[in-house]
């Protein structure tokens, strides 16, 4: 099985530390698909750039069935983060 390297939230700093920070404010802790990206701050940055914009931009397809579709899609190819 492969390993990613992931940033601990005490270590994060600069802009991880404030996506960190962000994140914990609106949900309460960082999810691991975040974390997943953490060893390049900016690639997290990017990352989450893209994920709001897909997720909760203007669409024909209310975030509820974007949000739904994407559990269906990462069960069906076995992700579990």
């Amino acid at each position: 099985m492969a390993w990613i390297d992931q940033i601990p939230d005490d270590e994060a700093q600069g802009i991880l530390q404030k996506i960190f920070v962000d994140a914990k404010r609106r949900t309460g802790r960082v999810w691991n698909i975040v974390r997943l990206t953490s060893i390049n701050g900016p690639m997290t940055r990017a990352h989450m750039s893209l994920y709001r914009s897909v997720m909760a931009a203007d669409s024909s397809l209310p975030r509820r069935m974007r949000e739904t579709l994407a559990v269906v899609v990462s069960q069906a190819n076995h992700c579990h983060y």
